[in-house]
């Protein structure tokens, strides 16, 4: 049974985790497998908690504890819940919780990549993408649009970030993501290899004047295509543009030359999805 604690001091350490930790503190490189993430929502927190997740900690205010909350009480079993008015949950996360609860959540073992990518036809691989909503963005446009799993390079920003995973609403836990190297040194090479190895052409989304349109028919009916997004702002480096197959465009009017790679994504995602037949 849940140990509902009532919070009157927003400055007890054991409430760190939830607001005066760090990104970097919670994921904890050096270790992973003693890592947390931080999922809001009820929403979200279900989808973590569908996927095998384990809760370590719960935060919410007075009036979900019978609310929609009490579901998620009862499933996270004897883990902690603080619990407050509104006015002390600010003072502690510096935010008024507009989705009322938090939950703290041990980070999940991540699969290898040839795991990710069996048996899939569409895959995205984020290189260097910065920024947590756009990240976010893109998990929740890849679940959506069927692709089968993501694949992040060591210098994305963490798909777990906190943020991250509010904007995906909890896509993250819905479609097969892992890393692909554990450092800058292991991308675009041997990365690029890899993929090609497990049987994927691969296409950099790249402004190039010798860039193919995704409306391509052989691209479209390529059997398993892995579509490589890049940084906002410069885009995909150099030597990944060179060390794919393809180079691919959206194509663009009234003078626009991109758009923002979430939005970018969407459209990709959705022209080169595998068509269902019937």
């Amino acid at each position: 049974m849940a140990h509902v604690i009532e919070i009157t001091d927003w400055r007890a350490p054991e409430l760190d985790l939830f607001a005066r930790l760090t990104e970097g503190q919670l994921r904890s490189r050096r270790e992973p497998e003693k890592g947390i993430f931080i999922a809001e929502s009820a929403k979200v927190i279900g989808h973590a908690l569908d996927s095998g997740c384990q809760p370590i900690a719960l935060l919410m205010g007075h009036k979900h504890l019978e609310g929609a909350g009490r579901a998620l009480i009862e499933r996270c079993g004897e883990v902690p819940v603080y619990t407050a008015d509104d006015q002390i949950l600010t003072a502690l996360t510096g935010y008024h919780l507009t989705r009322g609860m938090l939950c703290a959540m041990g980070r999940p073992v991540l699969p290898r990549v040839e795991k990710v990518c069996a048996g899939a036809r569409r895959i995205a691989v984020l290189e260097g993408i910065v920024d947590a909503t756009n990240v976010g963005a893109i998990f929740r446009s890849a679940a959506a649009l069927d692709l089968d799993g993501v694949l992040v390079t060591p210098t994305c920003c963490d798909p777990l970030h906190r943020r991250a995973v509010r904007v995906s609403m909890g896509t993250v836990f819905q479609i097969p993501w892992t890393w692909i190297g554990s450092d800058a040194s292991q991308w675009p090479r041997p990365g690029l290899e890899r993929l090609k190895e497990l049987g994927f052409r691969t296409a950099a989304l790249a402004l190039d004047s010798r860039a193919i349109s995704i409306e391509d028919p052989h691209l479209m009916a390529e059997d398993k295509l892995a579509l490589v997004l890049g940084t906002e702002g410069d885009g995909l480096a150099p030597a990944t543009v060179a060390g794919c197959d393809d180079t691919v465009c959206i194509p663009m009017g009234h003078g626009v030359d991109s758009l923002n790679v979430a939005a970018a994504s969407a459209v990709a995602f959705w022209q080169l999805r595998v068509k269902k037949k019937g």
